[in-house]
């Protein structure tokens, strides 16, 4: 019996409608789940051209930092008081974590962290900070000028993958500093104002080997809160 002539007997049957359904929820894909959510975009995906393109914001943020999201879920799935934890405080307390899942959720949970901060400090265009942040950072940098040679200057320095921070510290002074892979001043009890990622997948598309190019375009989105 052919094929047609097999579906044209499950229909006179009454089977197709009772079969197919059942084989369409055999192959479809689970949704991923856990307590880490991958937070949407703030902006659309476009919203930063010319400087970053549509597809790399895409492939960054629906590909990257999903993978980030998905394995961290993974890596805490046997321990359910680590999945009451924010990631903020599993990078915070990395000591603590069972042996095994250590490395796994240095690299992801800041991989999450990292860029979950990082969408809301970009705007096109970007914009000076005010107030009692713009007033420290020409107290301790001299100008904003000078803070953003010191970040170009930490960004570009940077071997490998990595980012360019600038935090303020527990102790409530600012700094610059940086930090290898996915690596960030979290982890040091310090609070995120700025980062610049300079992964390539965040910029190879578009700038291809133009680090520097890159950098630049990075700090003309900066929009920092008053941290």
């Amino acid at each position: 019996m052919n094929q047609r002539s097999f579906l044209k007997l499950l229909a006179v049957s009454g089977l197709t409608s009772r079969l197919l359904p059942f084989t369409s929820r055999a192959q479809a894909t689970p949704a991923p789940t856990g307590p880490f959510t991958l937070p949407p975009l703030p902006y659309a995906p476009n919203a930063l051209e010319p400087y970053i393109d549509a597809e790399t914001m895409t492939l960054h943020h629906d590909k990257h930092h999903a993978a980030y999201v998905n394995n961290l879920n993974k890596a805490v799935a046997p321990y359910p008081d680590l999945q009451k934890k924010t990631a903020e405080e599993l990078l915070q307390n990395l000591d603590s974590l069972p042996a095994e899942i250590r490395t796994t959720v240095r690299n992801n949970a800041g991989g999450h962290a990292n860029h979950s901060h990082l969408w809301k400090t970009l705007s096109n265009p970007g914009r000076r900070p005010e107030g009692k942040l713009a007033e420290e950072i020409d107290k301790t940098f001299g100008s904003y000028e000078n803070w953003k040679e010191e970040m170009t200057k930490t960004a570009m320095g940077i071997f490998g993958s990595g980012w360019a921070w600038f935090a303020r510290g527990k102790d409530g002074k600012l700094f610059i500093k940086p930090y290898p892979n996915q690596d960030s001043p979290l982890m040091e009890g310090a609070t995120l104002i700025y980062g610049i990622d300079v992964w390539e997948h965040a910029y190879y598309l578009k700038y291809r080997n133009l680090r520097a190019d890159y950098v630049t375009r990075c700090l003309g989105l900066a929009n920092m809160k008053s941290n």
